[in-house]
């Protein structure tokens, strides 16, 4: 890099600064700093969940698997997580929407000490901060290893320089900062994206390359869908385990979708998401594909090809945009995390653990999350200087096992929570499911796998702890059923279409409708005071 790259990165950062700065106008309580206020354009949801799902692991820890089994990576990560996505459009948005408009909730587990019981939700809440520390641990150590690259400073420095910079905007604007941020990364990524994909053409003869290529004997395997320890059973777990993570089980998703003023346009908003993952990690991973042709990675994973690539390919000022691109995405879903933790924590954790703050007034409340917001950060940089040590062996392994391995009984009782045919599972099976689920984790991923004459496939390692949450939680569900009046209604209220809802669509469709006020089957109307957890109706509804 040199001056003129220099001055692009230093830019960007200043831009991201402003961006926070005009967006603290805007946080005027923990509704707003946690969800917007309900107020977020469909469009602009849709925009920042996309980009929420990035990070520089995307051009270390998947670069690598590009450069070693080409179209691969895209078949096993994106396209499992365009097909989640849209599942989730129907399934899952709407119901997350409805959760904070009409349980007037901040955070997405606020619900669960109503719809389960308080140990339920503290449990997912502890368990699932634990690990987004270390999942976001993983990010800095990405983007701090592509700095290292280009600018030759230690990883140590690189984290401390990007969690910094995102601990600033993140920390003043909250959601609103978040995903406009998001929105200029966005066009960031694209410019970036599109030079480096015209700078590879460029090299392998032009737009007859996309096709040409693939008989170069370095990539005469690379245009299969599945190869090496990514195989088709793994494509089929990592889709079942991104529909439940990338819909909200993770948490930042979800507040994408509780983000939008309507059911509908959350809906709009995940089929946005879900369409740029079909068609933007193309264009992304199509250099990485045919890297082989074009640099000798030196680390044994190949996660430095595509910085090598980077180098090798752009002028001054495009690389110094594409180094933009990788703390673009990499800093847009941090932050997203940082702002989902807090509100787990200020409004779940604190509350259970602590008197003074049940009782904390909206000033206090937002002064708290901000500080929660700099903790989270400041522990997931620390985790960040230790992914590379034995215990987590390296970045894509902490992002592929651990955390695929994990999410699913994290999010699985939190999700189908919301779904009135899951109604029977209680406590009970929400608890179990989640015990459980983590302690196969750790029997496939460890003593069994140490156990077994070379290891447990990764494919089992990542599926088998979901598969059995879910089973759990049905199967305990039907056995024992804990459904109760209160419980039902709370279901109603997130599970139901309303009569403004149902109205709006009937429009959309061309169909005759008439709009009024929102009623909810067997749960009363978005009216505070028929709420049954009991929560004040805000002043932004």
């Amino acid at each position: 890099m040199n001056s003129l790259d220099w001055t692009v990165l230093i830019a960007y950062f200043g831009v991201m600064v402003v961006i926070g700065l005009w967006s603290h106008k805007r946080v005027d309580d923990v509704g707003d700093y946690f969800t917007a206020g309900g107020r977020m354009p469909w469009w602009l949801s849709g925009i920042s969940h996309h980009m929420a799902g990035y990070s520089a692991v995307m051009f270390t820890g998947y670069a690598g698997i590009s450069y070693q089994y080409g179209f691969t990576s895209y078949a096993t990560w994106a396209f499992p997580i365009a097909i989640g996505v849209g599942i989730g459009a129907k399934l899952f948005a709407p119901r997350l929407n409805r959760m904070r408009s009409r349980l007037h909730v901040a955070s997405p587990l606020e619900y669960l000490k109503d719809r389960y019981n308080l140990t339920t939700q503290q449990a997912l809440a502890w368990s699932g901060v634990l690990l987004k520390i270390v999942d976001v641990g993983a990010k800095w150590a990405a983007i701090a290893t592509l700095l290292s690259v280009f600018t030759g400073i230690t990883i140590t420095q690189g984290i401390v320089i990007t969690g910094a910079i995102t601990a600033v905007y993140c920390t003043v604007g909250g959601l609103w900062a978040d995903a406009l941020t998001e929105l200029g990364q966005f066009v960031i990524q694209l410019i970036a994206g599109v030079a480096m994909l015209v700078a590879t053409l460029r090299h392998i003869g032009g737009i007859s390359g996309i096709w040409n290529v693939w008989d170069e004997p370095a990539l005469r395997h690379h245009g299969h869908p599945t190869a090496g320890p990514y195989t088709t059973v793994f494509l089929l777990a990592y889709l079942f385990i991104k529909t439940f993570e990338y819909n909200g089980g993770m948490w930042n998703q979800a507040q994408r979708y509780m983000a939008t003023p309507s059911a509908r346009e959350a809906s709009r908003s995940a089929a946005l998401s879900s369409a740029l993952w079909f068609v933007w990690p193309l264009v992304l991973f199509f250099p990485m594909w045919v890297a082989p042709l074009l640099v000798h990675a030196n680390k044994p994973d190949a996660s430095d090809s595509y910085a090598l690539l980077s180098e090798r390919l752009l002028p001054h000022g495009l690389l110094g945009l594409v180094v933009v691109g990788f703390f673009s995405h990499t800093m847009a879903m941090c932050s997203s995390d940082a702002n989902a933790i807090s509100a787990v924590i200020t409004r779940d954790i604190a509350p259970a653990v602590s008197r003074g703050a049940r009782g904390w007034t909206t000033r206090v409340g937002l002064f708290a999350a901000r500080i929660t917001t700099l903790v989270f950060l400041g522990l997931s940089m620390a985790v960040a200087t230790q992914v590379n040590s034995p215990t987590f062996k390296d970045i894509i392994t902490v992002v592929i096992k651990w955390v695929a391995g994990l999410v699913g009984p994290i999010a699985i009782p939190f999700m189908l929570g919301l779904m009135r045919r899951f109604r029977r599972s209680g406590p009970t099976a929400a608890l179990t499911s989640w015990a459980l689920g983590l302690l196969a984790f750790y029997l496939l991923n460890y003593l069994v796998n140490d156990a077994v004459s070379g290891g447990v496939n990764l494919e089992y390692q990542i599926a088998g702890p979901v598969a059995v949450s879910l089973v759990l939680f049905i199967v305990i569900g039907w056995i024992k059923p804990e459904d109760t009046p209160e419980r039902d209604a709370i279901i109603a209220k997130v599970d139901a279409e309303g009569a403004a809802e149902a109205a709006e669509a009937a429009e959309a469709a061309g169909a005759p409708g008439t709009k009024g006020a929102e009623g909810v089957e067997g749960g009363g109307g978005t009216d505070g005071a028929g709420d049954p957890l009991g929560h004040p109706k805000p002043a932004t509804e």
